[in-house]
């Protein structure tokens, strides 16, 4: 494969852009350099093109935004037909009503709405309006939430971030209640607000979700779904809807305009009401191609069964995976976990190799095949059987040349580049 202007783009970006990418997840460190492309060109449905010309079937849509397809023709009409009158003006446009409208219709939550452009923004923006609305200061996190100091100050990549912030932020455990009762016993009456994904990889254990609702309620504090992830992904309003529970706010972002940068806040009406009483504002808040894409995606997703297609070719493939898997005995170093429509590859170091060089093999020789992955999988409606079949037929190639490494050989000496790296690693 050739990757030659890849490599050329790759040598200007060390000296212009750190890390030579804007999105850490995307970024050269999560591929085996060397080997894997490092810049795109264009896609088309599910697939992607480097610079050089190189083609394949994409299981990262772009870390989730892709639901419908790379260059949707009925999403991008929409777009096009919304710039010829222009995209940011001088006074707020109508599309901001009608799409929140649209959002308070099918989000069992929300009764009013504002927007941001990345899933940052409108986190931070629930927090606070919960510290604002309940005067407190401290809030308990579970899952990821972005690059803001209040979250990333409970992670590994902490530094740059106050003390004092890393102290307002109380990490708890999915699944484990225990853990955020613990939280509220011994900060009491200083929690303003729980924010957590209600589904991410794993699923939750019966009445977790609604003990956790139920904690927040006891203890006045503000319940804050993050559903960028799930929102629009695993079912059109949230998982929320699903799951019968109603958050007193959400947020979303990714899927919800198929690409498109646009995220929301939405919520309990007197809540909301105090992005109006802290700051909340930004030039692009109301940039109207997202929004134009935002309802002609939902359009979509409401006509046809785009999730009900994404989950069920989700499950085939990861059904057919993990037979391989079973097939070949390797299911000691190598298992998908998580839900059909989004789930991760799990790697499990051996004796003479570690998790992460299993990972970068198996993933080279993907990629070599033509199949785009950092070991989580998200799936659009432009995803086929036919392409399913063709990237299990190339693990069938793949996984008992593994296996035989694993057996007789060093993992090492068959990784052609730079080993992949975990995202948060210590600083």
């Amino acid at each position: 494969m050739n990757i030659e202007k890849s490599k050329i783009f790759f040598e200007r970006a060390k000296t212009l852009i750190p890390g030579q990418s804007q999105t850490f997840s995307k970024g050269p460190t999560q591929f085996v350099q060397g080997v894997s492309p490092i810049y795109c060109e264009k896609g088309k449905g599910a697939k992607i093109w480097d610079v050089d010309g190189n083609e394949f079937t994409d299981y990262i849509m772009a870390l989730g935004p892709i639901v419908l397809g790379y260059c949707f023709e009925e999403v991008d009409q929409a777009v096009i037909q919304q710039l010829k009158k222009g995209s940011i003006f001088s006074l707020p446009h109508h599309l901001e009503v009608e799409v929140a409208e649209k959002l308070v219709n099918i989000i069992p939550s929300a009764e009013m709405v504002r927007f941001g452009k990345n899933g940052s923004d409108v986190t931070a923006a629930a927090i606070r309006i919960s510290r604002a609305y309940t005067g407190r200061d401290k809030i308990a996190i579970c899952g990821y939430h972005g690059w803001q100091d209040w979250y990333i100050g409970t992670t590994s990549r902490d530094l740059g971030v106050p003390d004092g912030t890393k102290s307002l932020s109380l990490a708890f455990k999915y699944n484990d209640i225990s853990s955020l009762e613990k939280l509220f016993n011994d900060n009491f009456s200083q929690i303003a607000c729980v924010i957590i994904e209600p589904v991410g990889i794993e699923k939750p254990d019966r009445l977790f979700l609604e003990k956790v609702k139920e904690l927040a309620n006891k203890n006045n504090a503000v319940l804050i779904f993050d559903e960028l992830k799930s929102g629009f992904r695993f079912a059109l309003g949230g998982i929320q809807g699903s799951l019968d529970i109603v958050p007193d706010i959400s947020t979303f972002g990714k899927a919800i305009a198929n690409g498109y940068p646009l995220s929301a806040i939405v919520g309990k009406r007197d809540i909301m009401e105090y992005v109006d009483k802290t700051f909340f504002s930004f030039t692009f808040g109301g940039e109207t191609l997202s929004l134009a894409a935002c309802l002609k995606t939902i359009e979509i997703i409401q006509r046809q069964e785009v999730i009900k297609h994404n989950w069920e070719i989700g499950a085939y493939f990861k059904e057919q995976y993990n037979r391989l898997i079973m097939k070949y005995d390797l299911g000691n170093y190598i298992w998908n976990k998580g839900n059909d429509i989004h789930f991760i590859t799990e790697f499990k170091s051996g004796n003479n190799f570690s998790d992460l060089e299993l990972k970068s093999l198996l993933h080279q020789e993907m990629i070599k095949k033509g199949n785009l992955t950092i070991g989580s999988y998200d799936f659009c409606y432009s995803h086929t059987e036919n392409m399913i079949d063709k990237t299990i037929s190339d693990l069938e190639d793949i996984l008992p040349s593994i296996k035989n490494i694993i057996e007789t050989d060093s993992i090492t000496d068959h990784i052609e580049g730079d080993t992949v790296q975990p995202i948060f690693r210590k600083h």
